[in-house]
C-alpha cells in the first residue's frame, strides 16, 4: 500500500507499506547486489538508516542459485536483514552484459560471466527467483536499450518490454501462493516522449503496483534524462509509488525529487568510496533547504582523500556528518588507510557515502512535512 502523505510542487513524501516494513517516501535505496553492501554488513546498513535494500536477481541466480536461495529461506534469512528488499529483475544485465547474451522473444541467454554456463532467463524465471529470494518489491524483466541506440532499437526494446511485462504479471500471480509481493513495471522508450507515454499506458493497462522509469542513465545527456522525468513523472499514477531506476548524482536525485519521484538507488556512494571519493556538506544539513529554488551541486563537493594535501589533516572528514568514520577519523588516517592498500579505508569510506545519501533523502522529507 502507497499513500501520499504531502506534496509540495510535484515533489511528494509518502509511505509506502510493504511485508517486511514501512518505507518513508523519498527514499535511497543502497545497492546490495550480490546480498551485500560492499563492506558492510547489515548491522551497518541499519544504524546508517537504511530503509530497503536493492538486490539484483542475475547475480544471485548465478551464486547461490534458484535452489541454494530457497535452502536458505530467502535472501532475507540468508543476509540477516529484516527490512524491505527490491529486486532488479535482471533486465540491466541484458544491456550491461550484451557482448555474454542473445536476446530473443522468449528472453535472454546469458554465458555465465564466472565460468561461462549458459543460462536462459525468461520473464517467468525472473520472477519465480524474486519470489524465492522473497522480496517485497518485484521488478518486471525488460529490455534495456542503450543511450545512444537509434529511434528503431528504443522502440523494439518498448514494445517487448511490455510483452514481457504482461508476461511477467501472469506468473507473478499464478506462482503465488502465501506471499505475494509487490510488482512494479518499467517504463522504457529513451530519450523519446511518445514512446515514453506509450509505455506508460500499456503498462497502466496491464496494471502493477507501481512504476519505474528505466532505460536512463545508461549514456544519454543528463539533460535528455531531465527532460523526460519532468514529462513523464507527473504522468505517472498519482497513488502509486514512483522509482528512478539507477540515478545518480546528489543534485540529480533532489532534482527527480522535485519532479515527483519517490524512489532511487544507485552506485555512486559505493563505487566512488572505494576509489576515494566522498561526499561532504558544504553546509549543515539541517539548513539545507532543497525543495526551494532551482536546485544545484553547490549543497556538497567531492573529496578526493587520496590527495596529498590530506597527509597531515587531522580534522574530520565531514563536519556536518554524523556518521562512525567522520565521528572517529581524520583525514589523514583515512589518507593513510587508502595509501597502504588496507581493506578498513574501504568500508570507512563507504560508511560515510551511504550514511550522505541517506541523511540528503532524511533532510529532503524533512522539509517535506
Amino acid at each position: 500500500m502507497f499513500e501520499v502523505l504531502k506534496t509540495n510542487g510535484n515533489a511528494r513524501r509518502g509511505r509506502l507499506t510493504l511485508p517486511h516494513g514501512v518505507v518513508e517516501t523519498p527514499v535511497f535505496m543502497p545497492i546490495a547486489t550480490k546480498g551485500a553492501v560492499k563492506t558492510l554488513s547489515s548491522t551497518d546498513m541499519e544504524k546508517l538508516g537504511a530503509q530497503i535494500l536493492l538486490s539484483n536477481t542475475y547475480h544471485l541466480l548465478l551464486r547461490p542459485g534458484l535452489e541454494g536461495i530457497k535452502k536458505h529461506g530467502g535472501l532475507h534469512k540468508f543476509m540477516n536483514w529484516s527490512k524491505p528488499i527490491l529486486t532488479d529483475s535482471g533486465g540491466y544485465q541484458v544491456f550491461s552484459l550484451s557482448k555474454l547474451n542473445k536476446t530473443t522473444e522468449e528472453g535472454v541467454t546469458f554465458q555465465s560471466h564466472i565460468d561461462g554456463t549458459k543460462i536462459n532467463l525468461t520473464p517467468e524465471l525472473s520472477m519465480e527467483m524474486q519470489t524465492a529470494i522473497g522480496s517485497d518489491i518485484i521488478m518486471q524483466f525488460d529490455d534495456v536499450a542503450a543511450g545512444g541506440a537509434d529511434r528503431e532499437r528504443h522502440e523494439a526494446a518498448m514494445e517487448r518490454s511490455l510483452r514481457w511485462a504482461e508476461r511477467c504479471r501472469v506468473a507473478l500471480i499464478v506462482g503465488a501462493k502465501n506471499f505475494l509481493p509487490q510488482q512494479f513495471g518499467i517504463i522504457q522508450g529513451g530519450t523519446h516522449v511518445d514512446l515514453r507515454e506509450r509505455s506508460l499506458a500499456g503498462l497502466a493497462e496491464i496494471g502493477f503496483d507501481g512504476y519505474a522509469i528505466g532505460g536512463l542513465s545508461v549514456g544519454e545527456p543528463r539533460e535528455e534524462a531531465y527532460r523526460i522525468v519532468d514529462k513523464i513523472a507527473p504522468q505517472m499514477p498519482v497513488d502509486k509509488p514512483r522509482y528512478f531506476m539507477g540515478g545518480g548524482m546528489p543534485e540529480e536525485i533532489v532534482h527527480y525529487v522535485r519532479a515527483g519521484v519517490d524512489m532511487f538507488d544507485c552506485v555512486l556512494p559505493t563505487r566512488n568510496a572505494r576509489h576515494g571519493t566522498l561526499f561532504v556538506w558544504n553546509i549543515d544539513p539541517e539548513n539545507w533547504q532543497p525543495l526551494a529554488g532551482e536546485e544545484n551541486s553547490e549543497f556538497y563537493s567531492q573529496l578526493h582523500i587520496t590527495n596529498e594535501k590530506f597527509s597531515f589533516d587531522e580534522g574530520p572528514i565531514d563536519p556536518f556528518c554524523d556518521c562512525e568514520t567522520c565521528q572517529t577519523t581524520s583525514k589523514a588516517y583515512l589518507r593513510h588507510l587508502f595509501q597502504v592498500q588496507e581493506i578498513l579505508a574501504l568500508r570507512l569510506a563507504t560508511v560515510h557515502n551511504v550514511r550522505f545519501y541517506i541523511r540528503m533523502m532524511e533532510r529532503v522529507r524533512e522539509v517535506g512535512r
